[in-house]
């Protein structure tokens, strides 16, 4: 993960990887992992956002463990969803961009 601080000249106060926690998105466990890890670092689950682009496996799940979502959605050959799956329901997300710069914009970065 160093190499990734280096490329995006940025030093995150943590990763948890799938390898590490034991399953892949969209498993709960994955979501609860990050929402103890960051309780036990003094956040709550309030000040928490995560970002991703598949509706399935990023935030139909983030949604139901309580967490604020923010829908990268990419432009796709594949459709508005992209290329992963679609979700018996489209969640709701809190916050919806085409890229993550313009994420970075929004957020006065």
């Amino acid at each position: 993960m160093t190499a990734s601080n280096t490329l995006l000249n940025v030093d995150f106060d943590a990763i948890y990887t799938a390898e590490d926690i034991g399953s892949y998105k969209p498993d709960p466990r994955n979501f609860a992992h990050l929402i103890e890890s960051e309780q036990k670092a003094g956040y709550s689950t309030q000040e928490l956002l995560h970002v991703g682009q598949s509706l399935f496996h990023d935030h139909v799940p983030a949604s139901e463990a309580g967490l604020a979502t923010c829908w990268i959605q990419r432009p796709s050959r594949a459709g508005d969803h992209g290329a992963a799956r679609l979700p018996d329901h489209r969640p709701k997300v809190d916050y919806h961009f085409t890229s993550l710069a313009e994420l970075a914009d929004a957020a006065g970065t």
